[in-house]
């Protein structure tokens, strides 16, 4: 039971036009009427104009909005205060109403009300969060999906479909004397399981290729010495970024960049060109640069169309031979593409480009087909974007696989009950239905104040 009433900006602490502090809890009227200059009645949705004072002392001229349980964000009695939005007179305020017995709000607490009150489910809260932090377009429709809580039926679906499987096996188990009642074959079970993997396995996907949007792709650049790379990551960032010189080995070191590309946002690495060297601190940029294909979500191998294909470059080739990738070959306009030997690549990802030029579109459409594709941002698509979401996921779909292969093996359905009462929790898991008060805690303090 939530006893004390908490309060905290609910916008940045920085010089602005408005600031907005935010009161939530039981005895959120009463504080405020200590603190102001007209009496706030306890009733839906006003507004009222007015000042903060402390004893005689105006400290600000406000307005407030008043909300009564269960009608907030909270679900508790709510008070905000839109203030002006110096720092110093914020503080004030907030000290004020600490003074008179408020408690100052941790971070994500708001939130966190919100879910004990049963106004938000936990995928509703990580969306805002991650509608605060989304950074692309595609994120921010991730957030929107989910804060709207229009996907959460078919979390509820699948439990409802494995509830359903769950007593019907429970039905032979305690009255198997009784012909026809909750009777259902191996095969009906296997083919309900099969349809619900399916559909989970879909989500699953989904929702790493979403992750790896919202977190940004990780986009490596990968080539021999003055192929271009330098230049590519200048015209993909349209700066200057990295410098470019005609001298090979003139990147020594990882350059990073960070932009958005449309609906998608690129964590771009530049690396030094990979050859072989006598030069100690070049082999040590290229040690770093093979380092880096381990957290690359996308490599680009970059090379110069106008020579031959290298050793070095086979080389690259083999050892990017397990990553997604895109072979991008650069300075196209010094020959004649046609007479580009492309058949061995016939089964990968080409770009053809020109960084003198600028000329880089092909490749952007390349990026753009690898990683957004129009089932990621239908409104009835959930994508989680969550990395405990998506582990919980992975653990119902493997329960879900240990129940059908238990029954295909022809054990006792008792032990299959196990896992699919498993998958079953693991899912309530997943909307709060269940839930820790240690994770919780974990969870809301990564949420800025005030949310």
């Amino acid at each position: 039971m939530i006893s004390d009433t908490i309060v905290a900006p609910a916008t940045a602490l920085v010089k602005q036009a408005v600031a907005i502090i935010r009161l939530s809890g039981p005895d959120a009227y009463q504080l405020i009427n200590k603190v102001f200059s007209k009496k706030v009645e306890k009733k839906e949705n006003q507004i009222t104009f007015g000042y903060i004072k402390d004893d005689s002392k105006v400290i600000d001229q406000v307005l407030i909005m008043s909300f009564v349980a269960p009608h907030s964000f909270t679900g508790e009695d709510v008070i905000e205060i839109n203030c002006h939005g110096g720092v110093l007179v914020t503080t004030q305020i907030i000290s004020l109403l600490i003074k008179k017995g408020a408690r100052f709000a941790n971070p994500g607490e708001f939130s966190q009300r919100a879910f004990l009150n049963n106004k938000i489910n936990l995928i509703q809260a990580e969306a805002i969060n991650d509608l605060v932090n989304a950074t692309n377009e595609t994120s921010l429709k991730f957030a929107i999906n989910n804060l709207q809580n229009s996907n959460l039926h078919l979390i509820k679906k699948y439990r409802d479909q494995l509830l359903d499987i769950i007593a019907n096996i429970e039905v032979n188990i305690d009255y198997p004397e009784y012909d026809g009642v909750g009777d259902v074959s191996a095969e009906e079970l296997t083919e309900k399981l099969v349809s619900l993997k399916a559909e989970i396995t879909r989500i699953i996907k989904l929702s790493k290729i979403g992750k790896i949007i919202n977190d940004g792709i990780n986009v490596l650049i990968l080539g021999e010495p003055n192929v271009g790379k330098s230049s590519l990551l200048n015209a993909l960032m349209q700066e200057e970024k990295a410098i470019v010189s005609n001298e090979a080995g003139t990147t020594r070191d990882i350059v990073e960049g960070k932009i958005n590309l449309g609906p998608l946002t690129l964590n771009i690495i530049d690396t030094a060109g990979i050859r072989d060297t006598v030069n100690e601190i070049e082999k040590i940029g290229i040690s770093k640069a093979k380092n880096e294909i381990n957290r690359a979500d996308l490599v680009l191998i970059v090379i110069d169309s106008s020579r031959e294909l290298s050793l070095d470059t086979k080389k690259l080739l083999t050892l990017t031979a397990d990553k997604q990738r895109i072979i991008v070959f650069n300075k196209i306009d010094l020959i004649d593409p046609r007479k580009l030997a492309l058949t061995k690549f016939k089964t990968e990802r080409i770009a053809l480009i020109s960084t003198v030029n600028n000329n880089i579109e092909a490749l952007v459409n390349q990026i753009m087909e690898s990683y957004y594709f129009e089932e990621l941002t239908k409104n009835d698509s959930l994508v989680l974007v969550n990395l405990n979401q998506i582990s919980l996921l992975e653990k119902v779909e493997n329960f879900i696989k240990n129940a059908y292969n238990n029954i295909v093996n022809n054990y006792p359905v008792d032990i299959v009950n196990v896992d699919l009462h498993s998958a079953w929790y693991l899912l309530g898991d997943l909307i709060g239905e269940n839930y820790d008060d240690n994770l919780l805690n974990t969870m809301f303090s990564k949420y800025c104040l005030g949310k």
